[in-house]
């Protein structure tokens, strides 16, 4: 990204943009929005929003314009140490995130200030919060407009809570496909008929979805002269406050109780002893605290048994799995703990997060968001190199991409986790030893050390990139 230029996920709004300028991220905001951004910053909005930890500080900076034509004012937001998306949140981090942007628009109307964008992508987790990031969001009110951002709320938030809540879990990953949104009438054709004792979800998604095809009728019959669409409807401030509360109750309705899956209870059927299991905590926590990282990755994480180990020591903890009851088993208990330094996301490390939106840069891939001081792969290497058939060569190599340093368990042909995925098919994996792991990882790491962990079959690694 050279210097000045908008960052590729910011350029759709005239309001302004963000730009990198010698690795600093600033925000310029121009001259169109500079009335509602002094209304944001003269109200106390934005002192009541930062002070509840709602929305990102700012500050304002002296410094040349990025386009110096169109430029009122430029601030530099706080940093976000990790970007996420909302195709990668559990469940209930994204009832949460959908509660949040509820309690901002309604704390904006208190100022005269509405929420004009009600995307998930201006949601970030801060320390385990949601935390609102584009300042740019907000515009006056006027006493009789409709919620803008109406439409955009239920298809990023409410649609795929109700899918993942009454029908599939997985229904949060068709977020990577539709960008903005799961579209309305999908989600209506997809929700089960128990949606319709739902008066909230018939108003918002099933008669919204009937409303929004109705309306795209009637804009096409007016292009060719047919017929005019009805006046625009009005909507008090009472009835936007009504909207809010209505729609705060339906999130809030959304349970999802989670079947259980193949991961979800892992650590409870695995063949560690607890003897070797209190062994390999023993070796995690000798190495965090050799290295001291400021971040650690735990890719495959299951329910973040170790993950905690670092997040503990307040370091900046990403707690990956591909299990969505396991994540969500983690969030809940990341809450429950109180632990501010994790964030549970769910990842598929065989097909992680690709970069998508326009010329495939709106949003970052995984790759693109590393590389991370530390990463865990423990109890991970047999799934990719023997269910998933990735040559190791090849898994070093994204190991490679994504840290500095990494902690990883070899889990050999002799341990009967290995021994479960090879009964039913032909071992084709004559390289799957200990000698050609450490053969195939040496090619991009530094083997510092090399521990077997007690009362198993397993080896603890940790290595350095080269």
């Amino acid at each position: 990204m050279k210097n000045n230029q908008p960052l590729a996920s910011s350029f759709r709004d005239p309001s302004g943009f963000m730009f990198m300028r010698d690795e600093v991220l600033y925000r310029q905001i121009n001259h169109c929005y500079s009335e509602q951004y002094d209304h944001l910053m003269n109200s106390g909005l934005y002192e009541e929003l930062t002070n509840a930890g709602l929305l990102v500080e700012h500050e304002e900076v002296d410094i040349p314009p990025a386009n110096p034509d169109s430029c009122y004012k430029t601030i530099k937001p706080t940093k976000i140490p990790f970007i996420s998306y909302l195709y990668e949140w559990p469940f209930s981090a994204l009832k949460r995130a959908a509660l949040s942007t509820l309690k901002i628009h309604e704390k904006a109307l208190k100022y005269g200030m509405v929420l004009k964008d009600a995307s998930g992508y201006n949601i970030q987790f801060v320390n385990a919060k949601p935390v609102f990031i584009d300042t740019l969001s907000f515009e006056i009110y006027h006493e009789g407009d409709a919620w803008v951002a109406y439409r955009q709320f239920c298809s990023h938030f409410l649609a795929p809570l109700a899918l993942m809540a009454m029908k599939d879990i997985r229904a949060g990953h068709w977020l990577r496909i539709y960008m903005d949104g799961i579209p309305l009438d999908l989600a209506s054709q997809l929700l089960p008929l128990r949606s319709y004792l739902k008066l909230s979800l018939i108003i918002h998604i099933h008669l919204h979805a009937k409303t929004q095809k109705r309306y795209a009728g009637a804009v096409t019959q007016k292009n060719v002269g047919e017929s005019t669409p009805k006046k625009k409807r009005v909507l008090s401030q009472r009835g936007m406050l009504g909207l809010i509360d209505n729609l705060r109750s339906a999130i809030r309705g959304l349970k999802w109780g989670g079947a259980n899956t193949e991961w979800a209870e892992y650590y409870e059927s695995t063949n560690y002893s607890e003897n070797a299991m209190g062994e390999k905590e023993k070796l995690v926590t000798h190495f965090l605290d050799r290295l001291s990282p400021k971040a650690v990755w735990d890719m495959g994480a299951n329910n973040g048994q170790f993950s905690r180990l670092a997040s503990q020591r307040s370091i900046s903890t990403i707690s990956f799995d591909i299990d969505p009851t396991a994540v969500e088993h983690n969030f809940l208990q990341c809450s429950k703990n109180k632990d501010t330094h994790m964030l549970p996301l769910i990842l598929d490390i065989t097909n992680p997060s690709p970069a998508i939106g326009w010329g495939n840069a709106e949003r970052d891939s995984l790759m693109e968001r590393g590389p991370v001081d530390t990463a865990f792969a423990l109890a991970l290497i047999h799934h990719l190199a023997i269910s998933n058939n990735v040559p190791l060569a090849m898994v070093a190599s994204f190991f490679a991409g994504i840290c500095e340093n990494l902690i990883i368990e070899f889990v050999p042909k002799s341990d009967s986790q290995v021994r479960t995925l090879l009964a039913t098919r032909d071992d084709i994996f004559p390289h799957y030893t200990p000698t050609g792991f450490e053969k195939a990882f040496s090619q991009y790491f530094t083997i510092k050390e090399g521990v077997s962990i007690a009362d198993s079959d397993r080896t603890l690694y940790l290595m350095k990139r080269i």
